[in-house]
């Protein structure tokens, strides 16, 4: 998976979705980038933010990686706040740098999700569809993955879930 970053958009670094990261990322194949390091604010009609960290972060990731994999607690049966807010400011390169938007076109993107149970609901996989679809993307697809009753693993169903679409990545870029 050459070229591949995966964007982490959880509340806590080292949670969850950090665990189910470095899971699939056993053998350090990908970058991984975690979003609770930057600053990130809303987007704002009048681009007032654009001193933040966003424009130079997707500045980097759409120069230097093909594919772009988010990965996402579910909260509130939707995509992280932390992971919405990124989204909300690909609206940046849509109006005030459509030429980096631009770059975007033939690009790859997936989601990774995960909670602690497999109970993810139908539809919340469909803004990592249609912003892919928007934005001229390739959209790869997804995987969800959840934790053993206790909560001290990653369950054994999903592991075989994560090294599937492991393969269906590799395919999907080779």
């Amino acid at each position: 998976m050459k070229n591949t970053v995966i964007i982490q958009a959880s509340s806590k670094s080292n949670g969850n979705t950090n665990t189910i990261i470095n899971y699939f990322n056993e053998n350090n194949s990908f970058d991984v980038i975690d979003l609770k390091t930057k600053n990130i604010g809303v987007f704002e009609y009048d681009f007032s933010n654009a001193d933040d960290d966003f424009l130079p972060l997707i500045e980097d990731v759409i120069k230097n990686y093909d594919t772009i994999i988010f990965a996402t607690p579910v909260y509130w049966y939707t995509m992280s706040a932390t992971l919405k807010i990124f989204f909300d400011r690909l609206s940046d390169l849509l109006h005030y740098k459509k030429e980096l938007g631009r770059m975007l076109r033939g690009k790859n993107m997936a989601m990774i999700s995960n909670s602690g149970e497999n109970d993810l609901k139908n539809g919340f996989e469909m803004p990592f569809i249609e912003s892919a679809n928007y934005l001229g993307m390739n959209y790869l697809g997804s995987l969800h993955t959840w934790f053993t009753e206790d909560g001290k693993d990653i369950h054994p169903e999903a592991k075989l879930k994560i090294e599937a679409f492991k393969k269906k990545l590799n395919q999907s870029n080779s």
